[in-house]
């Protein structure tokens, strides 16, 4: 598969995940910095490696359910692989400024 379109796939993904929201917070998944990484293989499989505000957070079963769900539904990839990482541990620095902008972080 082409650089390009691993680039077009990736983008779609990414436009996919913005779709995904935590319940407590009314800003997505991507903008609050919970993905750490997007890779697109040959076959086309998408990997995706989250994580959560904490381990203990109520949407931590919904979630990677959710950006699984979401992403399978690009037609162009195979299949989907999310993993739920904790290191580097989430912190509020991790957010866009759209969501710091969001939230009253600024």
């Amino acid at each position: 598969m082409e650089v390009m379109d691993k680039k077009l796939i990736e983008d779609k993904v990414i436009d996919a995940i913005k779709e995904c929201y935590d319940p407590e917070i009314p800003v997505n998944i991507w903008e609050l910095g919970l993905i750490y990484e997007i890779s697109v293989d040959d076959d086309p499989v998408v990997h995706v490696k989250m994580t959560l505000t904490a381990p203990g957070c109520p949407a931590a079963r919904s979630l990677p359910i959710e950006v699984h769900e979401r992403v399978a539904q690009i037609q162009e990839i195979k299949d989907v692989q999310v993993e739920v990482v904790w290191e580097p541990p989430w912190t509020p620095e991790m957010m866009s400024q759209e969501a710091k902008l969001e939230l009253g972080f600024m």
